[in-house]
């Protein structure tokens, strides 16, 4: 970097011109060759204010820098001048040295002028370096040294042209564009102010200077920013002298090779001229003593016990008669600094006054912000308060937040009052507007809050009027499920709608917004019924085996069925599974938008009607092929509307068939047992064979009565061993189990029979008797009738009870069958009595 700029010093500390080193830097550059093309660019400022810093970062050269942990001190001496590496065309940077440097002191203000003379006087663009909150100050900002600087450049040379571009250092959150006017301002008061040559009377600051403002972030706080915002000034000084560049309009350019001869006789004119010496013995007599007797009164005002009281008293909470306290310990102290300070120059007094009045208030300004600090709380709490207070009474939200507003503001307004300070112009307006702000912002926080408790409110109740009835609906699973379903919830969403605009018309909210929620409640109720409809579709194959079982073992009448052969049951199990796929079918998607599908007609078609082995080129007349379920959607249902794809649909109906078969093999069981157990008679043609073959032994009945008798005698006997015996009971399980169980109760049981017809003869016992041994008799005929064998009981109850259905409903067992045996044995006592 240093062979490519050629860092030189042009003018040491003592204002020595370096006449070698310039020519040695030209030849090293080879400035002569450039001719008219050429610029140089200089930069005054204060002392260690970072001009060698954005010097090197803006051109790339090497000047030194100060170094910030040996402390602030003078690191430029003189001025020195480097080439701007990788700038076209050619660019000469000169580092001037600071202004206000403690170095030289007060008193040696000469060079600082000499050398921004100087600057303006060779230089196409001359860089202010200047810290943000110097901009307005009167030193800081360099004006009397600019002022001075102006009116001897009228007097000694014919101005050129110079782009003055302003470099606000650390910038802060004040924009730009507030501070640019007020440089150009001071810009202008000074250059009017300054007495110009008769030829020049009227010439506007424009005609000989251009004014330029930019604004960088701080180096040490935010460098990356910083060094973005100086590659982009940067650009700015590529092709500079060009038309529209930063110096493209300047004049009286001085060739390359002429430059060092030029720079030397200015530096020459200007050590030369007077006029550029220290002020006047009395005016620097005058600033020092007033500054003096202001630094004393501020010491003063600083440890006043009054002062001190008030400031711990305003950390506490608002003081009343802040202002007219503070402005009359204010007032005191100055009016000391009046009374010693009279015989100064008046100038510099008032000057000092000023400043003094303006440290004052800056040094009690942060108490003045705590005392509004404590006013906007105070208001804003009371605010609250109020707020809460008048919406538990039940007034209405908009209007009690007005009612407040303007009370709490007025409030405030005469507390901000109350503690102006007469001697300053502080504006309470930000103070103020951050109050309504922060007021605007906790309506709006509680008005958020109770729409959301509303809101919160107005869910769950319709949660809570959808929530059972919808599962009612799908659980039914009526003719028209869906339809039914729309309608409830338009019912209760419009209720719920009407509610909830009653409950918000009290918050004065715009339609839109109220459209806006209105619409979110109705989303909620129709996102609620979706769901719901979800959660039953994963329910679907439980619904569906229910709703088989209900069906299948239940009547019309809703009362259980008996399988006694007449029912039939292929007809049975195709209303249930129709009545199943019902379900299936609703379930298959949700349809709360009214739009037309054929989802029954293809699930029905594809699962009931479904064409048999052998025929399946055949197709229905509903339209439905074979395959018209290997699909993952439905076509006339979008897919956030699909709960359960046809896919879905015949994997789920292959599970429920499997699962439900076996309740139609119990039933076909249970009917042909019953069958088989009633199918007593012969069959018909044996019948009639018996009638044409036994027709003599039938007339022979009728001629011999005593025949009759025999028969009618052997009939009673067969009937009660019948009854005895339960021989229809014995031979419903099998064959060989009846026969086992008979053939070990037969004996006993005739017996028993003929002991009773005996003792009956025989007359032994009364009517009375006759009775009560009628019911021992039927009795011990109980009591004696063996128990079946463990093989035919064991057989035939799990026969019997095989006939209930796997899903819990109406069951066949045991009971019925004992149900029937008491019966039988009382319709068969009074025979034998």
């Amino acid at each position: 970097m240093e062979e490519d700029c050629c860092a030189t010093q042009l003018i040491d500390g003592n204002g020595e011109f370096n006449v070698a080193g310039l020519e040695n830097f030209m030849k090293k550059v080879k400035l002569a060759e450039c001719g008219l093309s050429y610029a140089v660019v200089a930069i005054m400022g204060p002392q260690s204010s970072g001009k060698s810093t954005l010097m090197n970062h803006l051109f790339h050269t090497n000047f030194r820098e100060m170094d910030a942990y040996r402390g602030r001190s003078q690191t430029t001496k003189g001025i020195w001048m480097a080439k701007c590496v990788g700038i076209e065309p050619l660019t000469i940077a000169m580092d001037l040295e600071g202004t206000d440097g403690r170095e030289r002191g007060e008193d040696d203000t000469a060079f600082e002028k000499q050398s921004a003379l100087f600057a303006l006087a060779v230089s196409d663009v001359v860089l202010i370096n200047m810290w943000c909150h110097d901009i307005g100050r009167e030193q800081a900002a360099n004006k009397p040294l600019l002022k001075t600087v102006f009116q001897v450049m009228m007097r000694l040379f014919s101005p050129r042209k110079t782009t003055l571009l302003f470099v606000i250092r650390d910038k802060t959150k004040t924009p730009l564009e507030n501070l640019e006017p007020i440089l150009r301002e001071d810009i202008e008061k000074i250059w009017n102010a300054v007495p110009k040559p008769q030829a020049h009377k009227s010439t506007p600051l424009s005609e000989f200077f251009n004014v330029e403002v930019t604004a960088l972030s701080s180096y040490e706080d935010k460098e990356e920013k910083f060094k973005e915002e100086v590659a982009q000034l940067r650009q700015r000084f590529y092709h500079s002298i060009s038309p529209g560049g930063l110096a493209g309009d300047r004049r009286g350019v001085v060739p390359a090779s002429g430059f060092s001869i030029s720079a030397q006789q200015i530096w020459k004119v200007i050590r030369e001229n007077k006029d550029l010496d220290l002020p006047a013995h009395k005016v620097m007599v005058a600033t020092v003593r007033c500054e003096e007797i202001a630094n004393e009164k501020l010491g003063h005002l600083r440890s006043d016990e009054g002062w001190l009281a008030l400031e711990e008293a305003v950390q506490s909470g608002p003081v009343q008669g802040f202002g007219k306290k503070l402005s009359s310990i204010i007032d005191a102290y100055l009016s000391e600094y009046d009374v010693e300070a009279i015989y100064f120059d008046e100038g510099v007094r008032n000057a000092k006054r000023q400043q003094l009045e303006s440290k004052a208030l800056d040094f009690v300004y942060p108490a003045y912000t705590t005392m509004m600090g404590h006013l906007r709380a105070r208001a804003l709490e009371n605010f609250k308060t109020k707020l809460e207070q008048s919406l538990k009474n039940g007034e209405g939200f908009a209007a009690s937040v007005h009612t407040w507003t303007q009370s709490c503001m007025l409030e405030f307004d005469q507390g901000s009052a109350d503690a102006a300070i007469r001697q300053a112009n502080w504006d309470a307006s930000r103070v103020r507007e951050k109050l309504r702000r922060d007021i605007n912002s906790h309506a709006s926080s509680v008005r958020d809050t109770k729409l959301s408790e509303i809101r919160t409110k107005s869910e769950k109740h319709l949660a809570e009027a959808l929530n059972e009835p919808v599962e009612s609906l799908f659980e039914a699973g009526g003719k028209d499920t869906w339809l039914s379903v729309r309608k409830l919830l338009k019912r209760e969403t419009k209720a719920a709608v009407i509610e909830f605009l009653d409950a918000i018309a009290g918050f004065e909210l715009d339609q839109e917004t109220i459209n806006t929620m209105e619409q979110n409640l109705r989303d909620y109720a129709r996102k609620f019924v979706e769901n719901k409809a979800r959660e039953e579709a994963g329910k679907i194959l439980i619904r569906m085996k229910d709703r088989f079982s209900t069906v299948f073992n239940h009547d019309n009448d809703s009362l259980p069925r008996v399988w006694t052969g007449k029912e039939d049951i292929r007809a049975i199990t195709r209303d249930a599974r129709s009545a199943s796929l019902k379900l299936l079918s609703d379930m298959a998607a949700i349809r709360l938008d009214e739009k037309p599908d054929h989802i029954t007609d293809v699930l029905h078609s594809s699962l009931i009607d479904r064409p048999v082995a052998g025929t399946s080129s055949q197709i229905t007349s509903r339209g439905a092929s074979p395959d018209s379920l290997a699909s993952s959607t439905w076509g006339e249902v979008a897919p956030e509307d699909t709960l359960i794809t046809p896919v879905q649909c015949k994997s789920l109906w292959r599970q429920f068939q499997a699962e439900t078969e076996y309740t139609v093999t119990q039933a076909i069981s249970a009917q042909e047992a019953y069958k088989r157990s009633n199918n007593w008679l012969p069959p018909p043609w044996a019948i009639v064979a018996m009638i044409v073959l036994g027709f003599n032994e039938f007339m022979l009945l009728l001629k011999n009565p005593l025949y009759l008798m025999v028969i009618f005698v052997v009939y009673l006997l067969g009937k009660a061993l019948w009854v005895q015996m339960d021989i229809a009971g014995e031979f419903r399980h099998g064959a060989l189990p009846g026969l086992l169980s008979i053939s070990s109760k037969f004996l006993p049981t005739v017996m028993n029979l003929l002991k009773r017809l005996a003792e009956e003869a025989q007359g032994y016992a009364t009517a009375e008797g006759t009775e009560r041994q009628n019911s021992t008799v039927v009795q011990t005929f109980r009591n004696e009738v063996p128990k079946p064998n463990l093989v035919s009981s064991s057989v035939s109850s799990s026969s019997i009870s095989g006939i209930a259905s796997s899903e819990g409903d109406t069951e066949y067992s045991s009971s019925n069958l004992t149900q029937r045996r008491r019966t039988n044995m009382q319709e068969a006592e009074p025979e034998l009595s």
